[in-house]
């Protein structure tokens, strides 16, 4: 373990040896995704200063045990960096362009975890990388992790605002009011950047390279992905219901843009309405849902038929549309 005094001359020792880090950092990540050809909003990027690794190395579980026995080794986030973006179908595509030129040691999806327990807040995607040989203009730096947080610019003010007022009140809790107001921004932000995704998609149509379509969707990322696949000649279906579309898509291996856009062709999507002669304008989950059906027959049945919240009514309907649809593919 290491001492304190131990730790503090290791970042003084570093600030020392690397007094550019900063630019030389922000520089390379920003000749990164300009190479990739990506819009962003800006790079920032921060050395965490003694007074706050010295407060990180207090942390301790709920046994007493230290989070972090040897700082030195396990605090991996002496360098920072922040990219903002505008809406959240580019985070993929930022990751995988970090991912061509740095060692990607850990992603986390900060909203997809909070997504999977129900709950609405804080959203960005973390990830620790390591400087290689494939970044020349940090070749001082090889062997170096760092953390990346990747979070669009409605996710960031919220993250800014909300760590804001607790640091001001860190010796008490927030009260409940505070608390519930800062849950209903962040689903508000979230529609917000559900919206976006859709703007972008329809304003901003590119042609589909191979690095977008081996990109691989989220339930957060669906609805801008199915827009720019098909503009808007599919409305889009509630906001809530496109993890259970993620469940689906992924029963049957489907995972990323390129098998979207095969499943959503024009043809598709023509004979699939043909077949089950909609007597309403069916949204997004809907439409993908029979042409899964129709894909997998039987299968589908089989693999999805218990999921979604009426999964008895659900049986019922996929056996009484197969018939109907079997002929599509």
């Amino acid at each position: 373990m290491n001492s304190l005094s131990d730790l503090h001359n290791f970042h003084q020792d570093f600030i020392k040896t690397h007094p550019d880090a900063v630019p030389e950092f922000r520089d390379a990540i920003e000749r990164v995704l300009a190479d990739a050809g990506l819009a962003y909003d800006r790079v920032s990027v921060r050395i965490k200063s003694w007074r706050s690794l010295r407060a990180k190395i207090k942390k301790k579980h709920a046994d007493g045990s230290p989070v972090y026995p040897n700082p030195i080794r396990d605090i991996h986030d002496l360098i920072g960096v922040r990219i903002t973006t505008y809406h959240s179908t580019e985070i993929p595509q930022i990751i995988e362009a970090l991912s061509d030129e740095f060692t990607v040691r850990r992603s986390v999806d900060k909203a997809e975890q909070a997504r999977i327990s129900g709950t609405f807040g804080y959203g960005s995607h973390h990830l620790i990388v390591e400087v290689d040989s494939r970044t020349s203009e940090l070749s001082n730096y090889m062997g170096q992790e760092f953390e990346v947080q990747i979070r669009t610019v409605l996710q960031h003010a919220w993250a800014e605002f909300e760590h804001d007022i607790r640091y001001k009140r860190r010796s008490r809790k927030l009260s409940p009011q505070v608390d519930r107001a800062f849950t209903l921004a962040a689903g508000l932000i979230e529609l917000a950047d559900q919206q976006f995704d859709q703007i972008a998609a329809i304003e901003e149509p590119r042609e589909s390279s191979a690095a977008d379509l081996g990109v691989e969707f989220t339930a957060e990322t669906l609805p801008g992905i199915i827009t720019m696949i098909n503009g808007n000649q599919i409305p889009q279906s509630s906001i809530s219901s496109y993890q259970w579309l993620e469940e689906l898509l992924h029963a049957h291996e489907i995972r990323t843009a390129g098998q979207l856009e095969a499943l959503l062709s024009p043809r598709n999507i023509t004979r699939i309405r043909e077949a089950m002669n909609y007597k309403f304008r069916p949204g997004h989950v809907r439409v993908i849902d029979d042409l899964l059906l129709a894909q997998y027959g039987r299968e589908h049945i089989r693999l999805t038929g218990s999921s979604g919240k009426h999964p008895k009514q659900r049986v019922h309907r996929l056996e009484r549309s197969l018939p109907l649809v079997s002929h599509v593919f």
